[in-house]
């Protein structure tokens, strides 16, 4: 199979090559990199350097990759010496997370004609931020998925002692074709990508402000001050859910005049009081109200449903003057819904004495005709039954 190749020169003025020789027509740089990685595309470019898409030469089914070329167009040593500092802190990490199934994998790191390459998997998908633009909001369902897809993949990140710092929808790819035979494919369709800005976590480093890094409107306040946590990952995925639920940018959904998230005004499709607290939660502005650990939040999130405490009863009962001592087969409790059957019958059924401190007689009811103050009782019995486990269960 043939391809057209791109030349990786800088400086090459006509980079694109219509053949798949060795060496570039217009200026004879090499087109190989290591003698198997041909580069076919430019797909990227940012201030320290380009990505393309490539073929890996070497292996029969000539893959698809990815080539990070290092080429900072910024001016000042510092500047430089930090880019220099990341690219090689990516290929760590992804050499270190790369095992992850949710993670590209590091396939190569060399450097060449005096320029850096790292060369990983290729994930087939579009981030989250073209998916966006194209098939619109998100809803709860989907940003369910998301968090639950994500924070496995950050609990194995915080695990390690990686923070990633720059969690956004275009660092989040869906792939396309999940692979044949994976278990589970759409738990596993989501790919955290670009780990160049990402931080390991010492104990010095914690108390340490350093250099800021990440995208403004994602990035958690104390990350913006050079100190980000474990909990900063958190904040950023919680911005990114709001972006993907309301088309809007983070910062078009926080008022600063009142210190408070809105984004609950721009939702697309509805959401729940739940995921709304635990998105809230996420996006504390002060580090020690967030959730601390992804572990967490996936607690709350896959929460089981509880059972709800507003019992309706029959629109209208038909109750006499409540007997002179009621007795009730409901036995107190700290249940909250156990509560809530007590108060029901006495709203019902009324207090043991009337205003006056007289004790009130009911009507004798009739043989066939239970005592409406039992029929009551039988409701309100058969509720508990179905709503509580009568072998003494653990409240709700």
């Amino acid at each position: 199979m043939s391809y057209l190749s791109y030349c990786l020169h800088p400086s090459c003025p006509q980079p694109q090559n219509k053949n798949n020789g060795k060496f570039c027509q217009t200026c004879g740089a090499k087109l190989l990199l290591k003698e198997r990685y041909r580069a076919i595309k430019p797909i990227g470019q940012g201030g320290f350097g380009r990505t393309f898409l490539a073929v890996d030469e070497d292996k029969p089914s000539k893959p698809r990759c990815v080539i990070k070329q290092f080429y900072p167009q910024a001016q000042g040593t510092s500047t430089v010496q930090k880019a220099v500092e990341l690219f090689n802190q990516e290929a760590m990490r992804l050499d270190e997370l790369g095992k992850h199934p949710q993670i590209p994998e590091l396939l190569a790191y060399f450097t060449q004609d005096d320029r850096q390459y790292l060369v990983q998997e290729f994930i087939d998908g579009q981030n989250l931020g073209e998916e966006l633009a194209a098939k619109g909001a998100f809803n709860e369902m989907q940003i369910r998925q998301l968090l639950n897809n994500l924070l496995s993949v950050l609990q194995f990140c915080h695990a390690r002692q990686v923070i990633h710092r720059d969690i956004k929808p275009e660092n989040i790819i869906r792939r396309r074709f999940p692979l044949e035979g994976e278990e589970n494919q759409h738990k596993r369709d989501l790919f955290l990508v670009d780990f160049g800005a990402s931080k390991i976590v010492t104990h010095t480093a914690l108390n340490r402000t350093g250099t800021s890094i990440g995208s403004p409107e994602y990035v958690a306040p104390e990350q913006m001050r050079g100190q980000a946590i474990f909990a900063s990952d958190i904040y950023s995925l919680g911005a990114t859910s709001v972006r993907l639920l309301t088309e809007r940018s983070p910062f078009d959904l926080y008022d600063i005049n009142n210190a408070t998230w809105v984004w609950q005004h721009y939702v697309k499709n509805p959401v729940s009081e739940e995921l709304s607290g635990i998105l809230n939660k996420m996006l504390q502005t002060i580090p020690a109200q967030r959730y601390q650990t992804t572990d967490e939040v996936l607690k709350d999130l896959n929460k089981k449903s509880s059972v709800a405490t507003s019992i309706s009863l029959p629109a209208k009962p038909i109750v006499t003057s409540p007997p002179a001592t009621p007795t009730s087969t409901l036995t107190h409790s700290h249940n909250p819904i156990e509560k809530e059957l007590e108060e029901m019958r006495t709203t019902f059924l009324g207090s043991h004495k009337s205003a006056n401190n007289k004790t009130t007689r009911s009507p004798q009811p009739s043989a066939n005709q239970p005592a409406p103050n039992s029929k009551i009782d039988e409701e309100l019995e058969e509720l508990r039954a179905k709503y509580l486990d009568n072998n003494n269960s653990p409240d709700i």
